[in-house]
Protein backbone atom coordinates (compact mmCIF):
# COMPACT_ATOMS: atom_id res chain seq x y z
CA UNK A 1 0.00 0.00 0.00
CA UNK A 2 1.10 3.58 -0.66
CA UNK A 3 -1.16 5.55 1.66
CA UNK A 4 1.84 7.04 3.46
CA UNK A 5 3.00 8.45 0.09
CA UNK A 6 -0.32 10.15 -0.55
CA UNK A 7 -0.40 13.85 0.34
CA UNK A 8 -3.51 15.53 1.73
CA UNK A 9 -3.99 18.97 0.18
CA UNK A 10 -5.70 21.51 2.43
CA UNK A 11 -6.01 24.54 0.15
CA UNK A 12 -9.61 25.36 1.07
CA UNK A 13 -9.60 24.17 4.68
CA UNK A 14 -10.90 27.02 6.80
CA UNK A 15 -12.55 28.81 3.86
CA UNK A 16 -14.65 26.78 1.41
CA UNK A 17 -14.27 23.69 3.63
CA UNK A 18 -15.50 24.66 7.08
CA UNK A 19 -13.39 23.75 10.09
CA UNK A 20 -15.44 20.82 11.40
CA UNK A 21 -15.43 19.08 8.03
CA UNK A 22 -11.73 19.79 7.54
CA UNK A 23 -10.85 18.33 10.95
CA UNK A 24 -12.90 15.22 10.23
CA UNK A 25 -11.13 14.75 6.88
CA UNK A 26 -7.71 15.02 8.52
CA UNK A 27 -8.76 12.54 11.20
CA UNK A 28 -9.90 10.06 8.56
CA UNK A 29 -6.72 10.52 6.54
CA UNK A 30 -4.40 9.86 9.49
CA UNK A 31 -6.50 6.99 10.83
CA UNK A 32 -6.18 5.32 7.40
CA UNK A 33 -2.37 5.57 7.50
CA UNK A 34 -1.80 8.93 5.82
CA UNK A 35 0.97 11.16 7.16
CA UNK A 36 1.71 14.20 4.98
CA UNK A 37 -0.50 17.31 5.12
CA UNK A 38 0.30 20.07 2.63
CA UNK A 39 -0.71 23.72 2.99
CA UNK A 40 0.63 27.24 2.25
CA UNK A 41 0.58 30.64 3.89
CA UNK A 42 -1.27 31.92 0.81
CA UNK A 43 -4.24 29.55 1.21
CA UNK A 44 -6.63 30.84 0.42
CA UNK A 45 -6.44 34.59 -0.04
CA UNK A 46 -8.75 34.56 -3.07
CA UNK A 47 -11.67 33.14 -1.10
CA UNK A 48 -11.25 35.07 2.16
CA UNK A 49 -13.06 38.25 3.13
CA UNK A 50 -9.78 39.91 4.09
CA UNK A 51 -8.03 39.14 0.80
CA UNK A 52 -5.25 37.56 2.85
CA UNK A 53 -4.28 33.92 3.33
CA UNK A 54 -3.42 31.89 6.39
CA UNK A 55 -6.81 30.25 6.99
CA UNK A 56 -5.63 26.79 5.97
CA UNK A 57 -2.61 26.91 8.29
CA UNK A 58 -4.86 28.13 11.12
CA UNK A 59 -7.29 25.27 10.51
CA UNK A 60 -4.51 22.67 10.52
CA UNK A 61 -2.97 24.21 13.65
CA UNK A 62 -6.26 24.16 15.53
CA UNK A 63 -6.72 20.51 14.55
CA UNK A 64 -3.28 19.65 15.92
CA UNK A 65 -3.79 21.41 19.24
CA UNK A 66 -7.21 19.81 19.75
CA UNK A 67 -5.72 16.32 19.34
CA UNK A 68 -2.82 15.76 21.76
CA UNK A 69 -0.11 13.57 20.26
CA UNK A 70 -1.25 14.13 16.67
CA UNK A 71 1.82 16.16 15.69
CA UNK A 72 3.98 13.05 16.16
CA UNK A 73 1.75 11.14 13.74
CA UNK A 74 1.84 13.60 10.86
CA UNK A 75 4.27 15.53 8.71
CA UNK A 76 3.55 19.13 7.75
CA UNK A 77 4.49 20.95 4.56
CA UNK A 78 3.82 24.62 3.93
CA UNK A 79 4.86 27.20 1.35
CA UNK A 80 5.83 30.86 1.09
CA UNK A 81 6.08 33.44 -1.65
CA UNK A 82 2.84 33.34 -3.66
CA UNK A 83 0.54 35.62 -1.68
CA UNK A 84 -0.05 39.11 -3.12
CA UNK A 85 1.72 41.93 -1.30
CA UNK A 86 -1.69 43.65 -1.04
CA UNK A 87 -5.15 42.45 0.02
CA UNK A 88 -6.46 40.50 -2.96
CA UNK A 89 -8.98 42.50 -4.98
CA UNK A 90 -9.27 40.26 -8.01
CA UNK A 91 -5.84 41.08 -9.40
CA UNK A 92 -2.33 40.06 -8.35
CA UNK A 93 -0.03 42.97 -9.13
CA UNK A 94 2.95 41.67 -7.19
CA UNK A 95 3.58 38.79 -4.80
CA UNK A 96 5.38 38.98 -1.48
CA UNK A 97 8.25 37.08 -3.07
CA UNK A 98 11.15 35.12 -1.61
CA UNK A 99 13.44 37.80 -0.25
CA UNK A 100 15.42 36.74 2.82
CA UNK A 101 13.71 39.09 5.27
CA UNK A 102 10.24 38.09 4.16
CA UNK A 103 10.94 34.34 4.25
CA UNK A 104 12.47 34.59 7.73
CA UNK A 105 9.41 36.40 9.10
CA UNK A 106 6.95 34.28 7.10
CA UNK A 107 8.21 30.97 8.44
CA UNK A 108 7.75 32.20 12.00
CA UNK A 109 4.20 33.29 11.17
CA UNK A 110 3.45 29.89 9.61
CA UNK A 111 4.78 28.09 12.68
CA UNK A 112 2.52 30.20 14.91
CA UNK A 113 -0.55 29.45 12.82
CA UNK A 114 0.32 25.74 12.63
CA UNK A 115 0.98 25.59 16.41
CA UNK A 116 4.28 23.80 15.89
CA UNK A 117 7.97 24.57 16.24
CA UNK A 118 9.07 22.95 12.97
CA UNK A 119 7.64 22.06 9.56
CA UNK A 120 8.80 18.96 7.77
CA UNK A 121 8.98 20.49 4.29
CA UNK A 122 9.22 24.23 3.56
CA UNK A 123 8.43 25.13 -0.03
CA UNK A 124 9.38 28.10 -2.15
CA UNK A 125 5.92 28.41 -3.69
CA UNK A 126 6.63 30.22 -6.97
CA UNK A 127 9.69 31.78 -8.62
CA UNK A 128 10.50 35.38 -7.66
CA UNK A 129 12.26 37.31 -10.39
CA UNK A 130 13.34 39.97 -7.85
CA UNK A 131 15.32 37.48 -5.73
CA UNK A 132 18.29 35.57 -7.15
CA UNK A 133 17.89 31.82 -6.81
CA UNK A 134 21.23 31.73 -4.98
CA UNK A 135 19.71 33.89 -2.22
CA UNK A 136 16.64 31.64 -2.11
CA UNK A 137 18.87 28.58 -1.66
CA UNK A 138 20.85 30.16 1.17
CA UNK A 139 17.78 31.53 2.93
CA UNK A 140 15.89 28.24 2.92
CA UNK A 141 19.04 26.39 3.94
CA UNK A 142 19.37 28.72 6.92
CA UNK A 143 15.74 28.05 7.90
CA UNK A 144 16.60 24.34 8.10
CA UNK A 145 19.90 24.93 9.88
CA UNK A 146 18.13 26.98 12.55
CA UNK A 147 15.55 24.26 13.14
CA UNK A 148 12.37 25.81 11.71
CA UNK A 149 12.14 23.26 8.89
CA UNK A 150 13.55 19.82 8.18
CA UNK A 151 13.60 19.81 4.38
CA UNK A 152 13.44 22.24 1.45
CA UNK A 153 11.22 22.04 -1.63
CA UNK A 154 10.71 24.17 -4.74
CA UNK A 155 7.31 24.48 -6.41
CA UNK A 156 6.73 25.70 -9.98
CA UNK A 157 10.41 26.44 -10.62
CA UNK A 158 12.33 25.74 -13.85
CA UNK A 159 14.73 22.84 -13.50
CA UNK A 160 17.82 24.95 -14.08
CA UNK A 161 16.95 27.05 -11.02
CA UNK A 162 16.34 23.94 -8.95
CA UNK A 163 19.78 22.63 -9.86
CA UNK A 164 21.41 26.01 -9.22
CA UNK A 165 19.78 26.15 -5.79
CA UNK A 166 20.86 22.59 -5.01
CA UNK A 167 24.46 23.29 -5.97
CA UNK A 168 24.63 26.56 -4.00
CA UNK A 169 23.20 24.94 -0.86
CA UNK A 170 25.48 21.93 -1.13
CA UNK A 171 28.57 24.13 -1.55
CA UNK A 172 27.58 26.14 1.53
CA UNK A 173 26.96 23.04 3.63
CA UNK A 174 23.23 23.81 3.81
CA UNK A 175 20.20 21.60 3.23
CA UNK A 176 19.62 21.32 -0.54
CA UNK A 177 16.31 20.99 -2.33
CA UNK A 178 15.05 17.40 -2.30
CA UNK A 179 11.44 17.84 -3.43
CA UNK A 180 9.72 19.37 -6.45
CA UNK A 181 6.03 20.28 -6.61
CA UNK A 182 4.63 20.52 -10.13
CA UNK A 183 1.57 19.69 -12.18
CA UNK A 184 1.17 16.67 -14.42
CA UNK A 185 -1.35 13.91 -15.01
CA UNK A 186 -1.88 10.78 -17.08
CA UNK A 187 -2.90 12.86 -20.09
CA UNK A 188 -1.18 16.08 -21.13
CA UNK A 189 -2.16 19.18 -23.11
CA UNK A 190 -0.79 19.90 -26.57
CA UNK A 191 2.68 21.47 -26.36
CA UNK A 192 2.35 25.23 -26.21
CA UNK A 193 -1.43 25.18 -25.79
CA UNK A 194 -2.93 27.51 -23.18
CA UNK A 195 -4.56 25.79 -20.20
CA UNK A 196 -6.99 27.82 -18.07
CA UNK A 197 -5.56 28.58 -14.64
CA UNK A 198 -2.09 27.22 -15.54
CA UNK A 199 -0.23 30.31 -16.71
CA UNK A 200 3.17 29.47 -15.18
CA UNK A 201 5.17 27.73 -17.93
CA UNK A 202 7.52 26.25 -15.33
CA UNK A 203 4.78 24.59 -13.29
CA UNK A 204 4.62 21.49 -15.48
CA UNK A 205 6.50 18.22 -15.37
CA UNK A 206 8.50 17.91 -18.59
CA UNK A 207 11.13 15.58 -19.98
CA UNK A 208 13.77 17.76 -18.34
CA UNK A 209 12.06 17.25 -14.97
CA UNK A 210 12.05 13.49 -15.40
CA UNK A 211 15.69 13.55 -16.45
CA UNK A 212 16.55 15.58 -13.34
CA UNK A 213 14.71 13.11 -11.11
CA UNK A 214 16.61 10.22 -12.71
CA UNK A 215 19.89 12.01 -12.00
CA UNK A 216 18.88 12.81 -8.38
CA UNK A 217 17.12 9.66 -7.11
CA UNK A 218 16.61 11.08 -3.62
CA UNK A 219 14.46 13.92 -4.95
CA UNK A 220 10.68 13.55 -4.59
CA UNK A 221 8.08 14.66 -7.11
CA UNK A 222 4.83 15.95 -5.60
CA UNK A 223 2.02 16.37 -8.13
CA UNK A 224 -0.71 18.95 -7.65
CA UNK A 225 -4.06 18.78 -9.49
CA UNK A 226 -3.31 15.17 -10.51
CA UNK A 227 -6.91 14.49 -11.58
CA UNK A 228 -7.40 17.67 -13.68
CA UNK A 229 -10.37 18.87 -11.60
CA UNK A 230 -12.16 15.50 -11.72
CA UNK A 231 -12.22 15.38 -15.52
CA UNK A 232 -11.42 11.65 -15.59
CA UNK A 233 -14.54 10.64 -13.69
CA UNK A 234 -16.88 13.48 -14.69
CA UNK A 235 -16.06 13.88 -18.37
CA UNK A 236 -19.60 14.75 -19.44
CA UNK A 237 -20.09 17.61 -16.97
CA UNK A 238 -16.44 18.58 -16.45
CA UNK A 239 -14.63 17.81 -19.70
CA UNK A 240 -10.90 18.23 -20.07
CA UNK A 241 -9.86 21.72 -21.22
CA UNK A 242 -9.63 22.16 -25.00
CA UNK A 243 -5.83 21.98 -24.81
CA UNK A 244 -6.15 18.26 -23.99
CA UNK A 245 -8.17 17.53 -27.15
CA UNK A 246 -5.71 15.63 -29.34
CA UNK A 247 -5.16 12.03 -30.50
CA UNK A 248 -2.74 11.24 -27.67
CA UNK A 249 -5.41 11.94 -25.08
CA UNK A 250 -7.93 9.78 -26.90
CA UNK A 251 -5.52 6.86 -27.06
CA UNK A 252 -4.41 7.13 -23.42
CA UNK A 253 -7.97 7.44 -22.12
CA UNK A 254 -8.87 4.24 -23.98
CA UNK A 255 -6.08 2.37 -22.17
CA UNK A 256 -6.98 4.01 -18.87
CA UNK A 257 -10.64 3.02 -19.15
CA UNK A 258 -9.70 -0.56 -20.02
CA UNK A 259 -7.46 -0.84 -16.96
CA UNK A 260 -10.19 0.71 -14.82
CA UNK A 261 -12.69 -1.89 -16.00
CA UNK A 262 -10.24 -4.73 -15.30
CA UNK A 263 -9.26 -3.53 -11.85
CA UNK A 264 -12.64 -2.44 -10.52
CA UNK A 265 -11.37 1.12 -10.01
CA UNK A 266 -12.61 4.29 -11.61
CA UNK A 267 -10.37 6.16 -14.04
CA UNK A 268 -9.25 8.73 -11.49
CA UNK A 269 -8.28 6.03 -9.02
CA UNK A 270 -6.19 4.32 -11.68
CA UNK A 271 -4.37 7.61 -12.34
CA UNK A 272 -3.50 7.96 -8.65
CA UNK A 273 -2.42 4.32 -8.39
CA UNK A 274 -0.26 4.74 -11.52
CA UNK A 275 1.45 7.81 -10.07
CA UNK A 276 2.13 6.09 -6.76
CA UNK A 277 3.56 3.07 -8.58
CA UNK A 278 6.00 5.45 -10.27
CA UNK A 279 7.13 6.78 -6.91
CA UNK A 280 5.39 10.14 -7.34
CA UNK A 281 3.41 11.75 -4.51
CA UNK A 282 -0.01 12.97 -5.69
CA UNK A 283 -1.60 15.76 -3.64
CA UNK A 284 -5.33 15.10 -3.23
CA UNK A 285 -7.42 18.13 -2.40
CA UNK A 286 -10.68 16.81 -0.99
CA UNK A 287 -13.75 18.46 0.52
CA UNK A 288 -15.88 15.40 1.36
CA UNK A 289 -15.40 12.04 3.04
CA UNK A 290 -16.41 10.32 -0.21
CA UNK A 291 -13.63 12.04 -2.15
CA UNK A 292 -11.09 11.11 0.50
CA UNK A 293 -12.19 7.47 0.59
CA UNK A 294 -11.88 7.29 -3.21
CA UNK A 295 -8.26 8.48 -2.96
CA UNK A 296 -7.52 6.01 -0.16
CA UNK A 297 -8.90 3.14 -2.27
CA UNK A 298 -6.51 4.18 -5.04
CA UNK A 299 -3.56 4.28 -2.62
CA UNK A 300 -4.38 0.75 -1.42
CA UNK A 301 -4.66 -0.61 -4.97
CA UNK A 302 -1.84 -2.46 -6.71
CA UNK A 303 -1.89 -2.44 -10.49
CA UNK A 304 -0.43 -5.49 -12.20
CA UNK A 305 2.95 -5.07 -13.94
CA UNK A 306 1.27 -5.75 -17.29
CA UNK A 307 -1.28 -3.00 -16.63
CA UNK A 308 1.45 -0.54 -15.73
CA UNK A 309 3.31 -1.42 -18.94
CA UNK A 310 0.19 -0.69 -20.98
CA UNK A 311 -0.39 2.57 -19.15
CA UNK A 312 3.23 3.62 -19.74
CA UNK A 313 3.30 2.67 -23.42
CA UNK A 314 3.49 5.60 -25.87
CA UNK A 315 0.09 6.72 -27.13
Amino acid sequence: MSIDQLVLGTMYFGTRVEQGTAHDLMDRFVDAGGRMVDTADAYSFWTSESGRGGQSEECVGEWLTSRPGMRARVELATKVGAEPDHPFDGEIRQTVGLGRDHVRSAVEASLRRLRTDVVDVYWAHVPDERTPVEEVARTFGEVVAEGSARRVGMSNFPVWQVERARAVAAAAGLQPVDALQLHTSYVSPRPGAAVPGKDNPYGWVGVDTLSYLDAHPGTELWVYSPLVQASYTRRAERPFPDAYDHPGTTARLAVLDAVADESGLDAGQVVLAWMLARGWRPIVGVSTAEQLESALVAARAELAPEQLERLDAPA
